[in-house]
C-alpha cells in the first residue's frame, strides 16, 4: 500500500511537472502571437488552457480510478497534446477563431459546475449532475471541441490539424471509457437516463 502510494504521489509529481514545464512554453507562444497581431483569442486560448492545467494540479483525490492502459493513455495524449499547437496567423480565419469565445465560456461554466471533481484518467469522484450537466454527461469535452475547432479554423496548419484530429479523437475515447467505468454506480446509470445525449443535445 505505502508503495503505490508513493508510486501515485511521483507520478502525481512528474504529471503535474511535465504539465507545468509545457504549459509555460505553450503560454509563451500564444502571448508573443497576440503581441505580434493583436488578436485577442490567442489570449482566451491560452487561458482556456491554464483553466485546464490549474484544475489538472488541484483536482480531488479519485475514490476509485481505471486501471486500464487506454484510459490513461487517452487522457494524456488528449490533455497535453493541444499544448503542442502552435499560433499561425497568416491563412487563417478570423471568424473562425471566435469560436473560441463561446467555447471558453462552455469551458467556464463548465467547470464551476464540475469544481475539484475534475480529472484526466476515468476515475469515479463525486457524481455531478447540477449546471450544465444537466443538459449534457460531458459539457467540458463540448467546450474543448467547440474551442478547438475554432482554433483550427484560425490556425489552420498541417501540424495544427494533425493535432487537433488527435485530441478531438482522444476525447471521445475519454468519454466512452469514462461512461463505461462510472456506469458500475447505479447513480450514474440513473443521470445517463435522465440526461440521453453527451456533448450535443439531439445529435450525439
Amino acid at each position: 500500500m505505502k508503495s503505490n502510494l508513493l508510486h501515485s504521489r511521483v507520478a502525481n509529481l512528474l504529471a503535474s511537472s511535465c504539465m507545468a514545464g509545457l504549459w509555460a512554453l505553450f503560454a509563451l507562444r500564444h502571448i508573443a502571437a497576440f503581441k505580434s497581431t493583436g488578436n485577442v483569442t490567442y489570449l482566451l486560448f491560452c487561458i482556456s488552457e491554464s483553466i485546464t492545467a490549474a484544475f489538472f494540479v488541484f483536482r480531488k483525490a479519485p475514490v476509485s480510478v481505471s486501471q486500464n492502459p487506454t484510459d490513461w493513455l487517452a487522457a494524456f495524449v488528449g490533455t497535453f497534446a493541444p499544448l503542442f499547437l502552435v499560433p499561425s496567423p497568416a491563412g487563417g480565419f478570423a471568424l473562425g477563431n471566435m469560436l473560441i469565445i463561446p467555447g471558453m465560456i462552455m469551458q467556464i461554466v463548465g467547470v464551476l459546475s464540475l469544481n475539484r471533481s475534475f480529472g484526466l484518467v476515468a476515475a469515479k469522484r463525486e457524481i455531478k449532475t447540477g449546471g450544465m450537466y444537466r443538459f449534457v454527461r460531458h459539457p467540458l469535452y463540448a467546450s474543448y471541441v467547440v474551442i478547438m475547432l475554432g482554433y483550427l479554423t484560425g490556425n489552420p496548419t498541417a501540424r495544427n490539424v494533425v493535432i487537433g484530429i488527435i485530441t478531438i479523437g482522444c476525447h471521445v475515447v475519454r468519454m466512452l471509457r469514462e461512461e463505461r467505468h462510472l456506469a458500475q454506480d447505479s447513480a450514474y446509470v440513473q443521470y445517463m437516463q435522465r440526461v440521453r445525449y453527451r456533448i450535443v443535445p439531439l445529435l450525439f
